[in-house]
């Protein structure tokens, strides 16, 4: 029972991700993170027509990312929790820390370029080319 509650889970959260897997989608997260917007709002911030920001929205709607209400002609879009922008901020942050680490090991790679990683022996004919005479 417990395992088939698990699967369940695992299986919305992998949609979750699917429904944010797009550059224009994590905008949207983030725009709609400052309060509810309606498509032509979202249209002008991401300067995207609207079939593109309607189709956007209604794949992230599907999974339960954002909810929309009728605001006489128009809808407003707003997320479904506001838990989905720090889940997105928190991502983020784990990227640009990583980035940074790597940074900062290709920076220590970058001060000893001038000298081999590792010692190469002058006994070993095949690491050292040149010497080797053609057959």
């Amino acid at each position: 029972m417990y395992a088939d509650a698990e699967s369940q889970v695992d299986r919305i959260q992998i949609e979750f991700i699917r429904a944010l897997a797009g550059q224009h989608r994590l905008r949207i997260v983030h725009l709609l993170g400052a309060g509810p917007m309606e498509v032509r709002e979202l249209m002008v911030a991401l300067d995207l027509p609207q079939a593109a920001v309607s189709q956007n929205l209604a794949a992230m709607r599907a999974t339960g990312l954002v909810e929309a209400t009728r605001d006489g002609r128009s809808m407003r879009y707003r997320l479904a929790d506001p838990e989905i922008l720090a889940a997105c901020l928190l991502m983020r942050e784990v990227i640009v820390r990583r980035l940074s680490a790597l940074g900062n090991l290709a920076a220590a790679l970058g001060d000893q370029a001038d000298r081999p990683l590792l010692p190469i022996p002058a006994s070993d004919p095949a690491l050292h080319p040149a010497q080797v005479t053609p057959r």
